[in-house]
């Protein structure tokens, strides 16, 4: 009898979807687990090149916290592609201006780098407030340590 290693097709994947509240969460903490629920590290089909992972709704991404003196010390960057283009901005005004930008980028850091990590990407949906406009999917909620 032959013996082989089960490689999983994106067609296995039953794709649920989950609501997590943030609200009093580390921002970090929350991003590694959502990361790898949506990579599908939690199933036992894992396969590292297939999408096995949830479809993730993150509410209350507002009340985000984090520990020590990131607000005032971590800063995000961008660059407008001209000469003394950067751009930085704080945690801090970032939670003021668009918080649910904090877990975006926590999260994209998070996934791979790649036509993959952008596929699971769009699988990741954040709200600010407690209301999200995803019922028709009857998403469960999920609760993080």
């Amino acid at each position: 009898m032959k013996k082989y290693t089960y490689s999983a097709k994106a067609g296995d994947n039953p794709n649920k979807w989950y609501v997590v509240n943030a609200e009093g969460l580390v921002l970090g903490r929350l991003a590694s687990q959502v990361a790898a629920r949506l990579r599908g590290k939690h199933s036992p089909l894992f396969t590292p090149h297939a999408d096995m992972g949830d479809s993730i709704i993150v509410i209350n991404a507002d009340k985000v916290v984090m520990t020590g003196n990131k607000w005032k010390d971590k800063a995000y960057y961008r660059h407008s592609g001209y000469m003394g283009g950067l751009k930085r901005i704080t945690a801090e005004k970032l939670k003021a201006k668009r918080p649910e930008d904090l877990v975006r980028f926590a999260v994209r850091g998070m996934l791979p780098k790649n036509r993959l990590g952008r596929k699971l990407f769009k699988k990741l949906k954040v709200y600010s407030g407690g209301a999200h406009p995803h019922q028709a999917q009857e998403p469960e909620a999920l609760s993080l340590n």
